[in-house]
């Protein structure tokens, strides 16, 4: 069975129930995030319309805190 990455560094042994979307560590129920990306709707290359509901995406802290707010600010 896959471990939680963030759980083996803390020196515990949990069970994985996702994987990042980003890097593709194994994440357990505590360590596992859902960010909502925005879709928008319509040809390519002006979009008509965001959908009123995100995409959801499975990602770890550090995918979050590095790699999201770089990437909007």
């Amino acid at each position: 069975m896959l471990k939680c990455y963030d759980c083996m560094e803390e020196g515990k042994d949990n069970e994985a129930v996702s994987i990042c979307i980003v890097c593709g560590k194994g994440l357990c129920l505590d360590h596992t995030k859902i960010m909502e990306l925005p879709i928008w709707t319509g040809k390519y290359p002006m979009p008509v319309k965001m959908l009123e509901k995100g995409l959801p995406r499975v990602m770890c802290n550090y995918c979050i805190t590095n790699t999201l707010v770089d990437a909007f600010d």
